[in-house]
């Protein structure tokens, strides 16, 4: 649905809530947005707005069935303690397939991936095939052995190349976790890059591991200067499941993105997650705790830059019924695939999020 789909929605929408005025109110109300609706609609004859939406989505240990004698492969077999075989596969798969699909992202990025196979398996599903997304995937060293890597629609976003860095803290040589996938491509015909991130988990406790993301929210911050360096036009979008929330140091005060759009300076970082944060929505929920770690954070010139075609409209978190538990203990959490060692037949204990970007 495009914006001016969009807009007569609300205006349709508006009059239904006012359907309780007088006849009199009802009938300039109805004039005033006739004349709205006509002007908006004559004007987007001559200044089409195209709409993109980009997301990311923890898929939540998507693992093959094949026990290559690690730790986490062999959880994830048929003869593992999750008895990981063919019919749990294809049910994750095909329930990852729909979501992603009802989300009609035009690029997404995903972690907790195991390997590039499990992305291509999970294509050329039958809900994805048709829509052609293409992969992009480098193997990381994360002891787990789980990766991220980015979908995209070729006929919407263009890739012109892409790299992974690898996070390294001097303190801690031996320290392995999830490289950081660089895209760049061209969204709408501008160029825009894209950064996935898996930061470091909360392993030993919030506060123990704080330096570790503070680490990665530096790289990352270092990866998008350097981008904007070479060319401050190039659109910038991080996202990931950043295992914080937009209020902790790690992306509050190390990568500085910002609470308010109006507090973004030139050179700076918006976080789109925040003011829903500052709601009580959540991605996913730990003893009666919501927390919000699937961030997509965006550039200055998204917002303020007139040079720039590309414009930040909304984000969400995509949060729909069928991904939310209806009842038990864990009766509005997400639906993950196991729980209490029971296989749920789910989808992942975080709900994707959205941003929603427009181009005139």
């Amino acid at each position: 649905m495009n914006f001016f789909a969009l807009l007569q929605n609300n205006i349709t929408m508006l009059l239904f809530r006012n359907s309780g005025k007088s006849q009199i109110d009802m009938k300039k109300i109805f004039i005033t947005f006739s004349m709205l609706l006509a002007v908006t609609l004559a004007f987007a004859q001559g200044n089409k707005v195209a709409v993109y939406k980009v997301g990311f989505y923890n898929l939540e240990n998507l693992f093959d069935t094949i026990n290559n004698n690690a730790q986490y492969d062999l959880e994830f077999s048929p003869k593992g303690a999750r008895q990981w075989n063919s019919v749990r596969y294809w049910q994750k798969q095909e329930n990852m397939a729909m979501t992603i699909k009802d989300m009609g992202v035009d690029i997404l990025g995903v972690s907790e991936i195991e390997n590039r196979s499990v992305l291509e398996d999970l294509v050329n599903m039958s809900d994805l095939k048709s829509l052609g997304y293409n992969i992009v995937h480098y193997d990381s060293p994360d002891k787990r052995g789980v990766d991220v890597g980015l979908l995209y629609n070729p006929k919407r976003f263009r890739v012109l190349c892409s790299a992974s860095h690898r996070l390294f803290i001097p303190e801690k040589p031996d320290f392995k976790t999830r490289d950081q996938l660089v895209v760049t491509g061209l969204l709408g015909g501008e160029k825009v890059s894209v950064i996935v991130n898996h930061w470091p988990s909360r392993l030993g406790g919030e506060e123990k591991s704080s330096p570790m993301r503070e680490a990665a929210a530096a790289l990352s911050r270092h990866i998008a200067d350097s981008v904007l360096a070479q060319d401050p036009s190039t659109a910038i979008i991080i996202m990931g499941d950043m295992n914080d929330d937009p209020t902790n140091k790690s992306c509050k005060d190390v990568l500085g993105a910002k609470r308010r759009q109006k507090d973004v300076a030139e050179g700076g970082y918006f976080n789109t997650m925040w003011p829903i944060f500052d709601k009580g929505i959540g991605t996913l929920a730990y003893q009666g705790q919501w927390n919000l770690f699937d961030q997509i954070i965006i550039s200055e010139n998204l917002l303020h830059d007139k040079t720039n075609k590309l414009k930040f409209w909304k984000a969400e978190v995509f949060n729909k019924d069928y991904l939310i538990n209806q009842e038990g203990s864990y009766k509005g959490y997400p639906k993950r695939t196991f729980a209490g060692g029971v296989f749920l037949n789910g989808y992942s204990d975080h709900f994707p999020t959205l941003i929603y970007i427009t181009k005139k």
